[in-house]
């Protein structure tokens, strides 16, 4: 039996997840399979580095040490070989933040910020919040793979007011981990057209099936001089709640401004708790993750699989990466209102629904798979009796 098959009461834990599907959806009597945090237990020298945090007893202003930002330097390097100075780090509490104080610091009200949907939710919002403008270079599902249109994307580029683009890699919801090829030539029109880029390579971690990371930054020194990259243990390691991220920020300029936005919003280091994971996750975490790996690989066969035999008119999108199954409900010929409809009445299932990601989203859920197997089976067996 693997430590992945434990299953963990999460409920009166002041989950969201959990606990807050009154709430959200309506009704207490489904079973939630939708925001991306595992129903895992973080690896064992987390929670023992934690402890000893905890039986210290004193919690005043704490700073982030040279061994924390060495761990963090030592893990991109060792795992995606992409090498940078400790001084190129900056913090935050998390990536939808970094998201936001990037384009409060690199854009102004009126300008544009380039995404390509479907994508996480997030990414728009943090755009219109801070009365920035989307400009979308919508991605094309082929062959159960999603591709760039490198055409339109040129011309998105190509306006004068796309100042900034965020790029998700490996994507959500997609699962498309970029390939070297890909991101070259994205950066190459960057280059061209002026453009800087936000990475968020928060499911770096997560790569399933052999599949390799590529850093946007790591490619060259012209692409990390541009390029605010933005990553955390908090996926990998099921530590979303401690809120800590990291930003490695190569260009000494745009280093210096984003550090003058986080004076100005008043932050200035991470929480004691949360420091202390991420340094455990990135010093202790390798093996944990390899088996975690292993399991969410199986559990992805098993949920493809399964639909595909199963639920007729219903097709995953097998992933490069992330624990995120991205499930096409197209071929139903249902509404999106109905396809939701369905899934909590009749199935009793809490899922993303595929239009909140934008265009390209619709037709479509998306199904967390960061769970133990019997969850996972459970899941889909209401999958199978909504669509039924």
């Amino acid at each position: 039996m693997s430590q992945f098959d434990a299953l963990v009461e999460r409920r009166k834990s002041n989950s969201v997840k959990w606990d807050l599907t009154k709430e959200l959806f309506g009704t207490d009597d489904v079973l939630p399979m939708w925001v991306a945090d595992m129903d895992f237990k973080a690896p064992e020298p987390v929670l023992e580095a934690l402890e000893r945090r905890i039986s210290h007893g004193v919690f005043g202003y704490s700073s982030i040490s040279d061994q924390t930002k060495t761990a963090i330097r030592n893990w991109a390097r060792d795992r995606n070989g992409w090498d940078f100075k400790t001084e190129a780090l900056l913090f935050s509490p998390g990536i939808v933040t970094a998201l936001s104080l990037a384009v409060q610091t690199y854009t102004e009200p009126g300008d544009k910020v380039l995404l390509q949907s479907p994508v996480y939710t997030p990414f728009f919002d943090m755009v219109t919040r801070n009365s920035r403008k989307v400009a979308n270079s919508q991605l094309s599902l082929k062959n159960g793979r999603y591709e760039i249109d490198f055409d339109d994307l040129a011309r998105q580029m190509a306006d004068p007011d796309v100042k900034l683009m965020l790029l998700c890699n490996p994507h959500n919801p997609g699962g498309r981990a970029w390939t070297r090829e890909e991101l070259e030539k994205i950066g190459s029109l960057c280059e061209e057209h002026d453009v800087l880029m936000v990475s968020d390579e928060i499911h770096s971690d997560l790569m399933l099936f052999g599949n390799r990371h590529v850093s946007f930054a790591s490619i060259s020194e012209r692409f990390a001089a541009r390029t605010i990259t933005c990553f955390a243990p908090s996926k990998t390691f099921n530590l979303a709640g401690l809120q800590a991220s990291v930003m490695v920020i190569e260009n000494d300029s745009l280093r210096r401004k984003m550090d003058e936005t986080l004076h100005r919003q008043g932050f200035f280091t991470l929480n004691a708790l949360g420091a202390a994971a991420l340094e455990a996750s990135y010093t202790a975490g390798a093996e944990w993750l390899e088996e975690l790996k292993a399991y969410l690989a199986r559990n992805m066969d098993y949920a493809i699989e399964f639909l595909e035999k199963e639920v007729p008119g219903v097709k995953a999108v097998k992933p490069d990466a992330t624990y995120l199954l991205w499930i096409d409900c197209r071929e139903l010929g249902l509404e999106d209102k109905e396809i939701k409809h369905l899934l909590l009445h009749k199935g009793k299932i809490a899922l993303e629904e595929g239009a909140k990601y934008g265009p390209g989203g619709e037709g479509f859920v998306r199904l967390n798979a960061g769970c133990p197997l019997e969850t996972l089976k459970d899941g889909l067996e209401r999958i199978k009796t909504a669509f039924s």
